[in-house]
């Protein structure tokens, strides 16, 4: 590999693969650490590789801790060097998508929110938080399996259960149905605090420990790091949802 743009082709060929879990990937060191349900399959494995850029799996560590080796030889490797490497990009650039959603949200609820030429803040936040689990819901619905494969790196319950993963996405597009429809609003007020609450430790046990992973919260459609940004959002979810329940 030789460069970022290398390093995050064969990160996401690795993450395409049924039972691989997380993938770290280094084209300074060309190496890729793997974590996995199980041994991938090497030759499927290569043949993933190959598709995706002629880069070759040239090493294995026979020791439990999956490290692979990989390299770039066809002629995709000068193509590969013009692709974005995720170490430099900005903050404005890597979060660029979640901005994107929250003021098209946010613009969409606050245009909701005028009746009778007056604004209200607290339809505003019950819009803004339905309109927040249905966008969310739809990035996660787009790979289920892929989202409950990385949810389960760092929430504490997918952990231990990984059908959690599978049931989480349908627990946020019910919190913003109903938020939509203001159906029982108390018991989604305080849905809302108990989910976004537990999973936000998760967010926080992770944030805490040097094996950092990707956050989940868009699916796998973006590749974001799990970091401050995904705890405000959850916490900005049971902060509302406190607010909502006080008024």
């Amino acid at each position: 590999m030789t460069c970022g743009g290398c390093a995050a082709k064969v990160k996401s060929v690795f993450l395409k693969h049924p039972d691989v879990l997380a993938a770290e990937v280094s084209h300074q060191e060309g190496t890729a650490l793997v974590q996995a349900d199980r041994t991938p399959n090497r030759q499927k494995l290569d043949k993933l590789l190959i598709d995706a850029g002629d880069y070759r799996i040239t090493g294995v560590d026979d020791q439990s801790d999956g490290l692979e080796t990989a390299t770039n030889k066809g002629p995709d490797a000068q193509k590969a060097q013009t692709g974005p490497d995720q170490k430099d990009a900005s903050p404005l650039e890597t979060y660029k998508p979640l901005i994107l959603i929250f003021l098209f949200v946010a613009g969409i609820a606050a245009i909701a929110s005028f009746q009778d030429q007056v604004f209200s803040w607290h339809q505003w936040m019950r819009y803004f938080m339905a309109g927040f689990f249905i966008v969310f819901s739809f990035f996660k619905f787009l790979d289920l399996k892929g989202f409950a494969r990385s949810y389960a790196m760092y929430d504490l319950l997918a952990k231990q259960w990984k059908g959690y993963g599978y049931i989480y996405p349908f627990l946020e597009l019910g919190l913003g149905v109903l938020y939509l429809t203001a159906i029982h609003l108390t018991a989604t007020h305080i849905a809302t605090i108990l989910i976004m609450g537990f999973s936000s430790i998760g967010v926080i046990r992770n944030m805490l420990s040097p094996n950092q992973v990707q956050c989940a919260c868009l699916g796998t459609v973006f590749k974001l790091p799990l970091g401050n940004v995904t705890l405000v959002e959850d916490l900005l979810m049971v902060a509302m949802a406190a607010v909502m329940l006080a008024i």
